[in-house]
Parts: C-alpha cells; sequence; structure tokens
C-alpha cells in the first residue's frame, strides 16, 4: 500500500516529480513574508518543545480548533500547559483532512523531525517527546532549522516604529541567512481607538525626531521611519487593511 507521506506527496504525475526532485527541491527558500520572530533568529533562540514552536501564536491552528469545538484555555489560555494544548491539537488534526493545514502538519513533522507517522490522539505523546528531545539540539535551534531548509532569505513584519536592532545584529553577525524587515505600517492607521493612536502617534514622533501636531507630521515622520528601514535592507511593505 503506498504510504500516505511518502517522497512523492502530492506530485501526482512523472513530470511533477522530476520537476520537483531534480530541480525545485534543489532550490533555496526566499521568504518574503513571514512572521518570524527577529528576536529569536538574534539569539538563535532554543523551542523548550513542540508547543511552544508549533502551535504557540499560530492563528491558523487556533482558528481549527475553536472550530472543532476546543476551549479556548486550550488555545491562548496561559493555565494549560503546553502538553494540554498540543494534545488538543493531535486530537483536531483528523478532523483538517482536506484543508492544507492537515498537509502542512504532516510534512513538518516529516522534513523537521523524521515522524512518518499521523498525528491524532494515539500518536500524540510519542510524536511530542520525540520532536521536544530534537529541539534541545543546537542544529534545531531557530538559526539551525532554518539553515537545515536552505533558507537564503527571510522577510519579517515590522511596524515603523520598531529599532531594527535585531536585523542589525544578524548582518553584523554575518549570519548565512539574510534577514530583512518588512514595512507593515497598520498601527499608523488604526485610528478607531483614539487613546491607543495617540500613544501610537507618541511613539513615532519619538523614534523619528519629528514633534507630530497635524497629518502632514505623521507623513514626514513616516518618511523618516521608511528611509531608516531602507538604510537596514527593506525592499518590501505589507498591510492589513480591513
Amino acid at each position: 500500500m503506498k504510504e500516505f507521506n511518502d517522497e512523492n506527496f502530492l506530485l501526482q504525475t512523472e513530470t511533477a516529480q522530476r520537476l520537483y526532485h531534480e530541480h525545485a527541491a534543489k532550490q533555496p527558500i526566499i521568504d518574503y513574508h513571514c512572521h518570524l520572530s527577529p528576536e529569536y533568529v538574534a539569539s538563535n533562540h532554543r523551542f523548550e518543545n513542540l508547543s511552544k514552536i508549533w502551535l504557540e501564536g499560530d492563528h491558523y491552528k487556533w482558528r481549527a480548533m475553536r472550530t472543532n469545538g476546543v476551549e479556548e484555555r486550550y488555545c491562548t489560555g496561559k493555565e494549560t500547559t503546553d502538553w494540554e494544548k498540543f494534545e488538543k491539537w493531535a486530537e483536531t488534526v483528523p478532523y483538517t483532512m482536506r484543508n492544507p493545514l492537515y498537509h502542512w502538519t504532516h510534512l513538518e513533522l516529516k522534513t523537521a523531525f523524521g515522524v512518518t507517522k499521523l498525528l491524532n490522539p494515539s500518536t500524540a505523546r510519542e510524536i511530542y517527546d520525540h520532536c521536544t528531545a530534537l529541539l534541545q539540539k543546537p542544529e534545531y535551534f531557530a538559526r539551525g532549522l532554518m539553515q537545515r531548509y536552505n533558507v537564503e532569505v527571510v522577510c519579517t513584519t515590522d511596524d515603523p516604529v520598531d529599532s531594527l536592532e535585531h536585523h542589525i545584529q544578524v548582518r553584523d553577525e554575518g549570519f548565512v541567512v539574510k534577514m530583512l524587515p518588512t514595512w507593515r505600517p497598520d498601527k499608523a492607521m488604526a485610528v478607531e481607538s483614539a487613546a491607543d493612536f495617540r500613544a501610537y502617534v507618541e511613539k513615532l514622533s519619538e523614534v523619528s525626531g519629528v514633534t507630530i501636531s497635524k497629518f502632514a507630521d505623521v507623513i514626514d515622520a513616516l518618511r523618516v521611519r521608511h528611509r531608516f528601514f531602507e538604510s537596514v535592507g527593506c525592499r518590501l511593505s505589507g498591510h492589513g487593511i480591513e
């Protein structure tokens, strides 16, 4: 019987298999939009367990868990343990069949951790312990994982008021993976909450050195920050405008 997640997973024709194995698989990753933590890359962060690297902050998985009836405390709650959260994710995974989450989950388990078993309640503990043990090795720290996947460039998501200190640190250390900032000015347009917007404008004024008392000053301050971002290698912008 053909395995679900073999070397030709999703490659349904000989042409697809040849194009992937002989060409695409050898190419480096150039990721122009991600939500990786620049601080984690700068510090070469070690993840305590599989939940920390896989579930923490992942709104796609949280959405699936909520749809499956999982209580919020197992998604974003502080009173539940990392294992308890992972256990609820393992219960949800079988119900994500035909959703990309199902494919992503098993591809990540295989390519990062060598796990070929399907994730479900009966395999959850074994998979969790196996992956958590590997995460304690230097090659599974933040920078090691990036190199494992042959990452060449990652563009993070950064606010105009960000210091970009971690990008500068990684650049100055000569890390083989290039980490570049991406201009994400959503908060500069988020006027719905007057108090929050005022606090943001005050911070923007502080970091740009521009006194802000009118709309044109906001634009001038953003231009100052835009030039700073450019100096650190930023060439892209991303927007979450509703």
